[in-house]
Formats: C-alpha cells, sequence, structure tokens
C-alpha cells in the first residue's frame, strides 16, 4: 500500500518547482522588475566576476576587483547572475571554490552604488536580486566552499554563508559590519548564518558581539579547517585538494547527492523524501552503479 501511495502521490508544487533550474524566489508578484534592477546595476562598473572550470569537475569563481577589496559594483553583481547561470548548465561539474583575488575575500557592496541606490525601494530591488542570485547559487548541484583569505566583510561575509563549506586562513576574519552601516544583511546572509551556527551565535556575530577570526570561526563551527598557508596560489592550490574528498565519483552522483541534500532543507520531510526517491531514480543501473556492482558486489572488500 505504501510503495502505491508513493507512486501516486502527487509532488507538491514547491518540489516541482525546486527540480526546475533557474528558479528565483521573486517575480513581478512580489514586485521585482528584474530587466528594472539590471539596468540600474549596469550604471555601476568596476571589477569582475571571473569563472575557470577545471578538467577535474572544480570550478573556481572569483571576486576580482582588489582596488576596492573585492567590494562588489552593479556590473559585478550582474556578473554573478551570469556566473551562476553558466554552473547551472556544467554538467561535468561537481566542486566549486569561491575565492577573491589579491589575498581578500570581498569588502561588500561598491559604497559607489549604495550611495547612488538610497532609496528603501532601491534598497528592496538590489535586496531581491541578490536573494534571488544567492539562492540560486545554494542550489547549485555543486558542493562548494568559501576559501576566505583577508576579509570577508558585509555581503562579502554573505556571501561565504552561501556556500556549502568555508576554509580561513589564520589571519583572516569573516565580519558582518551590517549593524554599523545601520541596516542588517540583505542577501540572505543572516538567514543562512543561523542554519550554519545557531540562532545565539548568530545573534552574537551579527551584533557584533563575537569576533569571528580564524580560531573563533573554527571554534563555532562557521568553518570547517584553517589553512596554514598565506599566500594565495598555496591557499587555492589547498583548498583544491581540500574539495577533493568530496567530489570523488562520476558527477551525475555528486550531482544527485548534493541535490538531495539542498532539498532537504527546504523542503518538509515528506517532499524531501520523495524528492531523494526521484534523485535516486537518475542513478539507479546508471553506468556508475552498474560498474560499481560489478567491479565490487555487494560489501565486498
Amino acid at each position: 500500500m505504501a510503495r502505491h501511495v508513493l507512486k501516486t502521490s502527487p509532488i507538491p508544487m514547491k518540489t516541482k518547482l525546486l527540480h526546475q533550474i533557474g528558479l528565483s524566489l521573486y517575480s513581478t508578484s512580489h514586485g521585482f522588475h528584474e530587466e528594472e534592477v539590471k539596468r540600474k546595476l549596469e550604471q555601476f562598473p568596476g571589477g569582475s566576476i571571473d569563472l575557470q572550470k577545471e578538467d577535474s569537475g572544480i570550478g573556481i569563481l572569483t571576486l576580482n576587483n582588489p582596488s576596492k577589496m573585492n567590494a562588489f559594483s552593479g556590473v559585478m553583481m550582474l556578473q554573478l547572475l551570469e556566473k551562476v547561470i553558466e554552473l547551472e548548465n556544467w554538467t561535468e561539474g561537481k566542486g566549486l571554490i569561491v575565492h577573491g583575488a589579491k589575498n581578500t575575500f570581498s569588502s561588500g557592496s561598491d559604497l559607489n552604488a549604495v550611495k547612488a541606490l538610497g532609496t528603501p525601494e532601491d534598497g528592496m530591488a538590489v535586496c531581491m536580486f541578490m536573494q534571488n542570485t544567492l539562492t540560486r547559487f545554494m542550489r547549485l548541484p555543486l558542493i562548494s566552499v568559501a576559501l576566505v583569505q583577508g576579509r570577508a566583510l558585509g555581503g562579502g561575509a554573505e556571501v561565504t554563508t552561501a556556500c556549502d563549506f568555508r576554509l580561513m586562513t589564520t589571519e583572516s576574519e569573516i565580519r558582518f559590519v551590517h549593524k554599523e552601516m545601520g541596516v542588517i544583511p540583505s542577501w540572505g546572509g543572516a538567514t543562512r548564518l543561523v542554519e550554519i551556527i545557531g540562532s545565539r551565535q548568530a545573534l552574537k556575530v551579527l551584533s557584533g558581539a563575537l569576533k569571528l577570526d580564524s580560531k573563533k570561526a573554527l571554534q563555532i563551527g562557521m568553518v570547517e579547517e584553517v589553512l596554514q598557508s598565506s599566500d594565495e596560489t598555496e591557499c587555492l592550490r589547498e583548498a583544491q585538494e581540500w574539495l577533493q574528498q568530496f567530489i570523488k565519483g562520476p558527477p551525475e552522483v555528486i550531482r544527485a547527492l548534493k541535490k538531495s541534500v539542498s532539498s532537504s532543507k527546504e523542503l518538509c520531510l515528506e517532499e524531501a523524501l520523495q524528492t531523494e526517491r526521484d534523485l535516486l531514480g537518475t542513478v539507479w543501473g546508471g553506468p556508475a552503479n552498474l560498474e560499481a556492482i560489478a567491479r565490487k558486489g555487494k560489501f565486498n572488500k
């Protein structure tokens, strides 16, 4: 009977939507007009978001605006969305490293854009744009890690929370400086921070009472490991080596695994179980599964 119910139960609309690549949180029904926001952001050039896709299946996303501590210009926000869309369609991808150029992560939003987009309406529009982008980033079927060298401030700190894991160097720090600017996180960072370290610790961090240097971040579970090297190239190599432990295996299996974990964070139990079932159907009896069975047999060492 249970099997029959599972086969015939309609899939809830939210589950169906989560299966779709490129789903956004906001639309015109929320008062969000994406093309209008894009036209505004285009007025603030500077820097770039660079993507390198390795044969190993690891993508390297670089926040590149070193003259401003890799602050996000309007154009960089647009480019981030473009790179996320490119990664959504990278079927050979398994992992992703996000880092900043020249030994620092990101200082958040470029103040030139912040000053020019000073109305509540503009603030809400950019908030919805970046929440859309980083939610799509978080749902990528790639196991992601933020490599924090130097400082991750404000919006930069929020970007780290959209990754599955975080690595820091000894002298680096993560600071949510929004309160000092008279605002709160607006790119989804507060919500994701609570999921990572819990509500009590999140309140300490967001209020500024708890400073996240590498030692404290490791202690409360904000980061997985503190890397010993401070050299930009060597740190990136260490991060790639660290990520390798999670992405051994065929892309279709790693990607299905990540999708299953992502759905469990956003759906109720029944919907998450149905999603896991559907994802299993994409790999069970597939090439990797059949090869593993032929090679090992069941539980043979």
